[in-house]
């Protein structure tokens, strides 16, 4: 784990960007109870959380010599932290919409692009994969060049990462569920028997709540105030 890892994990846990509880899970969008919840738009608050996320991001380019000539971020929670990381690599920016613009031109892709361009795509968070390989073909759609993305957290489900094998793209995270946890345990955030609990969730997320007596919520009976923004 590199010290920006580490270090992220910590914030994240002691501002609440992520939050864990298996004795109580959360509802996500999709109605099913999950252990954690994650909002890494807390980030956004302290100039030093935003830099400490963009210079973990220039890390791993270097380090995995990452080519890039456009910085892309997707709509609309990876916006602010791929501009951040534009502007310290005086780097062009775009951004990506989940879905084309109801009206003028229809776009998906705004801002200036030109075909053939190498972008690299600047995510928060990734999940299951499919929005950041959605926002990817959309770039292919451009003409651009899109083989890697970047991302925040990653809860590292078997289905995102063969998400991105599907489409040849290359993910690097600045933080992995294994890593969160360790530094969970480590301090006191959860108890050893809550740290095998989440384990056993990140290997079959979408039945750990029914195993565990938590009744997955159907759309309807999710109110606006349960329903968890993006996961």
């Amino acid at each position: 784990m590199s010290s920006i890892s580490h270090r992220l994990a910590q914030i994240a846990l002691e501002i609440k960007a992520i939050k864990l509880n298996p004795k109580n899970p959360f509802t996500w969008v999709s109605g099913y109870r999950m252990p954690i919840y994650n909002d890494n738009r807390l980030l956004l608050g302290n100039y030093e959380h935003r830099d400490l996320v963009a210079q973990g991001f220039i890390d791993l380019i270097t380090h995995n010599e990452i080519p890039y000539e456009v910085i892309a971020g997707t709509a609309t929670a990876g916006i602010p932290f791929g501009m951040t990381l534009a502007d310290r690599l005086k780097s062009p920016f775009v951004y990506v919409r989940d879905k084309p613009k109801g009206h003028g031109a229809g776009k998906r892709v705004e801002g200036f692009l030109r075909a053939g361009q190498r972008v690299l795509l600047v995510e928060d968070l990734i999940s299951m994969g499919t929005s950041s390989t959605s926002a990817l073909e959309a770039l292919r759609a451009e003409g651009a060049v899109a083989e890697t993305c970047l991302s925040i957290f990653n809860y590292e489900f078997q289905e995102s990462r063969d998400a991105f094998t599907k489409i040849n793209v290359a993910l690097h995270s600045l933080l992995g569920f294994a890593e969160l946890l360790q530094v969970a345990q480590e301090n006191a955030y959860i108890s050893d028997a809550e740290y095998e609990l989440l384990r056993s969730w990140s290997s079959e997320p979408t039945l750990w709540g029914e195993k565990h007596g938590f009744r997955r919520v159907v759309k309807e009976e999710v109110r606006p105030s349960e329903a968890l923004p993006r996961t």
